[in-house]
């Protein structure tokens, strides 16, 4: 358990050391009505291959979508869009989705996000409620089995977008899975997933400033505005103390054998 941590601490101390740059202009979909929103392709896997540009996306939610955005969303044949919100979150905003796509709805795990808030202002800092949460495994199977049953299943002409509301916690597991999935090391899963502290930097500011309105700490609100590298290892410890590791995870609880593996890196990597 100690290798992990240590993996993904010496991860981001590289990340720092060579000046990565996260906040990638290549990789940000240019829509006006949702933030966080960018393409999963053209990370280098450890079999020398690259997840395919314009397949995958992740983001944050679209319920502001403008008729441009649609429009762009569809030149992109974004043709399945999966919401890892609960109920209330769904009914606050709803998705806007781009002409012929399909829509599916993952709540497991977050049906009790909607208590958090009457919690923050007791606390003192933020990391002890992001690492619980990130430590949750209950809901895991039933969140993100279906999600990449919708991958295998996705034909090779049409893409997928997948978010929840900040596009940073249930989605950043997500694209962490899939990532892995598809051979992509775990230096560059970790860079996905910090990078949303970039994309997020505007929004992320009005959001602690809201939260300090509401009698939350600063830095409380910094917690749980951003993502920090031991959100993501405590999600890695937690399913590797129960299952042994990534692998043989994705194999019991997602139904993710040889050939289904073998088949995304054929669809989603070249």
């Amino acid at each position: 358990m100690k290798a992990i941590v240590v993996l993904f601490f010496s991860a981001l101390a590289s990340l720092q050391a060579s000046g990565v740059t996260v906040n990638d202009t290549t990789r940000l979909v240019p829509v006006q009505g949702a933030v966080n929103f960018r393409d999963l392709g053209g990370y280098q896997t450890n079999e020398g291959k690259q997840v395919k540009w314009g397949k995958v996306y992740r983001s944050a939610e679209i319920s502001k979508l403008t008729d441009a955005d649609l429009k762009l969303l569809a030149q992109k044949h974004i043709k399945s869009v999966v919401d890892f919100r609960s109920d209330e979150e769904v009914a606050k905003a709803k998705d806007r989705l781009p002409a012929g796509a399909s829509y599916l709805q993952l709540a497991a795990g977050s049906e009790s996000l909607g208590n958090i808030m009457a919690i923050l202002p007791k606390l003192n800092d933020g990391d002890s409620l992001m690492i619980s949460f990130y430590s949750q495994t209950a809901h895991l199977k039933d969140k993100y089995k279906p999600f990449f049953q919708e991958l295998l299943k996705m034909p090779d002409t049409d893409a997928l977008l997948f978010h929840c509301t900040a596009g940073k916690d249930r989605t950043g597991i997500g694209a962490a899975l899939f990532l892995h999935a598809v051979g992509v090391p775990d230096e560059t899963i970790l860079q996905d997933y910090l990078a949303t502290n970039e994309y997020r930097k505007a929004e992320n500011e009005k959001m602690v400033k809201m939260m300090i309105q509401f009698g939350i700490k600063e830095e409380v609100a910094r917690d749980m505005a951003g993502v920090k590298p031991e959100y993501l290892i405590a999600t890695v410890k937690a399913i590797t103390q129960q299952y042994g590791s990534i692998d043989q995870f994705m194999t019991e609880e997602l139904g993710l054998k040889a050939d289904d593996i073998a088949l995304l890196k054929k669809k989603y990597t070249n």
